[in-house]
């Protein structure tokens, strides 16, 4: 174990100043991908947890109590939710709010790709000044092989470019690295913007079914009222129609019966 850290450590001290840049540039881009990545899982975990907490109220028709859920929520599904619930509670347009969960969704995805593009800059950063780092190593090598003596030429010129092959080395150990967490973190980032999406069709598929059964039901709600004033005012005119026609029977007997006493 040794041994592989003092060939690490003589194999950096032999590949020239430009070894330390290339090493500042894989410490930045090793520290932006780390953060990144805890971002990125921690974002994916709290959706999921949030549209699992969500998801059984959206399913029962309560809007209110769902959009007091994701009120104060700062997830990407809560802000995706709260524009959405937010809209349907005001408008119920299905296109409505399908346009808020769309400016959320675009909000959210700056947020998610915030500082990932610096992990590949780094990359190409740490390739090129290992290629610069051989060019400038090559370039002091020729021109002290071009000084020596004539039978050192060969050994002189073969040692300096093995060092100079250092700093190409690094550089592309480093670069290869980082763009292999780029992509990483590019997929992830995609699996959460994947997952905002499809949150949006569905919560938007459940709040477009509830505002129809809810329509549906207030419909058949008057149909049920007029039906009942229907049959109430049936009988009511009928008692009155009965009640008119024995008026008019006894009025008509009281005239004939006080006609013969009048005569």
């Amino acid at each position: 174990m040794m041994d592989f850290f003092n060939s690490v450590i003589a194999f950096f001290q032999t590949g020239g100043i430009f070894m330390y840049p290339i090493l500042v540039v894989f410490a930045l881009g090793t520290a932006v991908a780390i953060e990144r990545y805890v971002r990125l899982v921690y974002e994916r975990s709290t959706n999921r947890a949030t549209w699992e907490k969500v998801q059984p109220v959206l399913n029962t028709g309560d809007f209110d109590r769902a959009r007091n859920l994701v009120k104060d929520d700062n997830t990407g599904v809560g802000r995706l939710l709260a524009m959405g619930l937010e809209r349907q509670g005001a408008v119920r347009r299905r296109e409505d709010i399908e346009i808020a969960m769309e400016e959320s969704i675009m909000e959210s995805i700056p947020q998610l790709e915030k500082r990932t593009p610096y992990v590949a800059l780094g990359s190409n950063i740490a390739t090129l000044l290992g290629l610069l780092g051989t060019i400038m190593g090559l370039i002091e090598a020729f021109t002290a092989v071009a000084n020596a003596n004539p039978a050192e030429k060969a050994d002189l010129l073969s040692a300096s470019i093995s060092v100079a092959m250092n700093t190409t080395a690094f550089g592309l150990m480093v670069g290869i690295a980082l763009l292999i967490v780029h992509a990483l973190l590019n997929s992830l980032t995609g699996q959460i913007v994947d997952s905002l999406e499809m949150v949006s069709v569905k919560a938007l598929n459940i709040m477009s079914s509830g505002t129809r059964r809810r329509s549906d039901a207030a419909k058949e709600g008057v149909k049920d009222e007029k039906a009942a004033d229907a049959k109430t005012a049936k009988p009511v005119s009928h008692d009155v129609q009965q009640t008119q026609q024995a008026q008019q029977k006894a009025s008509a007997t009281t005239e004939e019966t006080s006609k013969p006493e009048s005569a």
